[in-house]
């Protein structure tokens, strides 16, 4: 089987490094180290086989209820993890773009998201959309209270505008959404731009995803019949 088609656009839930590390009998927090390791090597895979656009979910709105001893050691390795990767991702052509709400974040990764952003805004070899602090129902809402407050005319108002006042704005929807971890659900990540979506889950954990986990996600994408909608041949 060949890679017919590619996907643009993939977005990734990047499950099961928790797991990964107790099956090991190591902390928790080491699996989330792991699973951090394995995102560079991900993205390599990723610009070998042509996808422009990527997005990972690293922090849900809903992350805060986990222990607070664990969210602020996952910020520590996101902060750890910009100040080593964006040098290498700037050289290699990759922008990086912030999805999500900055409120709550500490002061210091907010200045470093910036500062990156601001380092690869003009790259364009590949698109990395980081969702920290992240949530799809967030993310609407955010929409809307934007379009609200910039008095926008009801009327005028349709998925095309909608979609340009959303954390994407500018990008196109999702063409695959892949979830390791063997769970079977969203969890509130891209609702709005998973409409169409093609979807693909696979038990193996996160640190254990390679660049064969990926082509076969991508072998799985390229012989579904996307038909939007539509009935195939309109």
């Amino acid at each position: 089987m060949s890679l017919e088609r590619i996907p643009r656009h993939i977005g990734i839930v990047m499950d099961g490094n928790g797991r990964w590390a107790q099956e090991r009998g190591l902390p928790r927090l080491m699996g989330h180290r792991a699973g951090t390791e394995n995102t560079r090597r991900v993205l390599r895979a990723c610009e070998k086989f042509g996808i422009e656009i990527v997005t990972l979910y690293g922090f849900s709105t809903e992350n805060w209820q986990r222990p607070k001893d664990e969210v602020e050691r996952l910020f520590s390795i996101f902060e750890y993890a910009i100040d080593r990767e964006v040098p290498e991702l700037n050289r290699n052509g990759v922008r990086l773009r912030h999805l999500g709400r900055t409120e709550g974040l500490p002061e210091r990764l907010v200045k470093k998201i910036d500062r990156a952003m601001e380092l690869t805004k003009d790259n364009d070899r590949l698109v990395l959309n980081l969702a920290f602090n992240y949530g799809g129902r967030a993310e609407i809402v955010d929409a809307t209270r934007r379009i609200i407050a910039e008095g926008i005319d009801p009327t005028a108002i349709d998925e095309e505008l909608f979609s340009s006042y959303l954390y994407t704005a500018g990008l196109p929807d999702l063409d695959l959404f892949i979830r390791t971890g063997g769970e079977m659900r969203l969890s509130n990540f891209l609702l709005w731009q998973t409409a169409y979506a093609e979807y693909y889950t696979t038990p193996t954990y996160w640190p254990d995803f390679d660049e064969v986990e990926l082509e076969t996600a991508l072998l799985a994408y390229s012989q579904r019949k996307r038909k939007l909608g539509r009935l195939i041949g309109e």
